[in-house]
C-alpha cells in the first residue's frame, strides 16, 4: 500500500510552484506597468498673460516703483496619481536679488487633470533701483524677474499608494513697462 506523502509534497511541489510563477508574472507586469504607464512625468505647467496691477512709479526725491505682478498658472497632472501639495513660498528675484516672497497655498492637482494657481506678488522697486543695471532696463522698457518654488507633498496612486514627492519650479517673468503686461514662462520637475 503507498503512503499518502509522496502525493502530497508532489500536489505542495505544484502549488509552490505555481505561486512562485504568479508572483514573478505579477513583478514582471508591476515593473512593465512602471516604466511606461505610471512612469512619472513632470506637470506642464502653463502661464498665462497678465498685466500689472496697482502700478506707481515715483521719481522724486528717490526712484521708486510699486506694483502688484499677478500670475495665473495652470498645472496640467499627466500622471495617473493626483499631488497634494503643502502650503509652500514662491520667491521672486530680479538679477539675482530677492525682491518678492509670494505664499502659495496648500492644494490638490489631480490624477490626470488640471489645476489653476493664481497668485501675486507686492513688487516694490526701491531695493531694485540699488542695481546698477535697473535704469538700462527701465530704457529697454523690459524688466526680467526669475520666480522660484519648491512644492512639497503626497503623489497617491489609484488612491492606495502615497509617496512623498517634490515638485521644484521655475518662472522666466518678462514684463513690459510701457504696456503693463506680464509674460511668464515656466517649467516644473517632480522628484520622488
Amino acid at each position: 500500500m503507498e503512503t499518502p506523502k509522496p502525493k502530497l509534497r508532489k500536489c505542495l511541489k505544484i502549488c509552490c510552484g505555481l505561486t512562485v510563477a504568479i508572483i514573478v508574472i505579477f513583478i514582471i507586469i508591476s515593473i512593465i506597468l512602471y516604466f511606461t504607464v505610471f512612469k512619472p512625468k513632470d506637470p506642464r505647467i502653463t502661464a498665462h498673460p497678465t498685466k500689472l496691477e496697482n502700478v506707481q512709479f515715483q521719481l522724486i526725491p528717490n526712484v521708486s516703483i510699486n506694483a502688484t505682478l499677478v500670475l495665473t498658472l495652470t498645472i496640467d497632472n499627466r500622471n495617473y496619481g493626483g499631488f497634494k501639495f503643502e502650503d509652500s513660498i514662491a520667491n521672486v528675484y530680479y538679477r539675482g536679488m530677492l525682491i518678492a516672497e509670494v505664499p502659495v497655498e496648500h492644494a490638490q492637482v489631480p490624477a490626470r487633470g488640471s489645476f489653476t494657481l493664481t497668485t501675486s506678488a507686492n513688487i516694490t522697486g526701491g531695493k531694485m533701483a540699488t542695481d546698477p543695471n535697473f535704469y538700462s532696463d527701465i530704457g529697454s522698457g523690459w524688466l526680467n524677474f526669475t520666480s522660484t518654488s519648491t512644492m512639497h507633498g503626497k503623489v497617491t496612486l489609484l488612491k492606495i499608494v502615497g509617496v512623498k514627492a517634490k515638485v521644484d519650479n521655475l518662472c522666466d517673468i518678462s514684463v513690459d513697462i510701457l504696456k503693463l503686461e506680464v509674460d511668464p514662462k515656466c517649467h516644473s520637475k517632480v522628484e520622488f
